[in-house]
């Protein structure tokens, strides 16, 4: 399996992310916003994502997203194919594209919204905390992103206030020591453009 930072090559791709996002949120019946082919393949062709495939086909998928000018980043749409699920790639994928995001956003504090616990729990050990919503960004743009969910009546009820998902922060001041500390030694990065992780 290999872990890369997304490029044009990924594109081939997108269809079946887009599908399996959607299927994913009808399965569960709880909230993955939609996004379009065209908001996908832009994050991919912009190496704002990452992607891990085996073998010519795709194991999953997850990508940046930056709001309120740049304090504000979110790893969106994390999301695995049926087929290569209880391998532990979706905490491979996670723990790469937050790498990514402290590389290109190092100032930036990284959030999160979702209601799985999987999830939850990646994101804890990343060093991410339970907070308030008013604790995330307030730019419209990102809650306008929530229309899509199926909870996002919910989410207006409570006046933005609280929702199914629960809100995730990580705030790079308070975890400088904690990220110096973490080795991941069976893990190998390249540095370049396109690095990647093999496993």
């Amino acid at each position: 399996m290999e872990i890369e930072v997304s490029s044009v090559m990924h594109l081939v791709y997108v269809s079946e992310i887009q599908q399996e996002m959607y299927d994913s949120a009808q399965r569960r019946g709880t909230g993955i916003a939609k996004r379009s082919l065209e908001y996908l393949s832009k994050k991919i062709q912009e190496g704002n994502a990452v992607i891990a495939s085996e073998n010519g086909e795709w194991v999953g998928f997850c990508y940046i997203e930056t709001w309120s000018h740049g304090q504000f980043v979110a790893n969106s749409g994390l999301i695995v194919s049926p087929k290569f699920r209880e391998r532990g790639a979706a905490t491979l994928i996670k723990e790469r594209v937050f790498q990514l995001s402290r590389e290109k956003y190092p100032n930036a504090k990284i959030f999160g919204l979702t209601t799985g616990l999987a999830v939850m729990k990646i994101n804890s050990d990343l060093g991410y905390k339970p907070v308030i919503y008013s604790e995330l960004t307030q730019d419209e743009e990102f809650w306008n992103g929530c229309k899509n969910c199926v909870n996002y009546e919910i989410l207006m009820k409570k006046e933005r206030k609280n929702c199914l998902c629960t809100a995730m922060l990580f705030v790079p001041e308070k975890n400088q020591n904690k990220e110096a500390a973490v080795s991941q030694p069976e893990i190998k990065l390249n540095n370049d453009k396109e690095s990647s992780i093999s496993i």
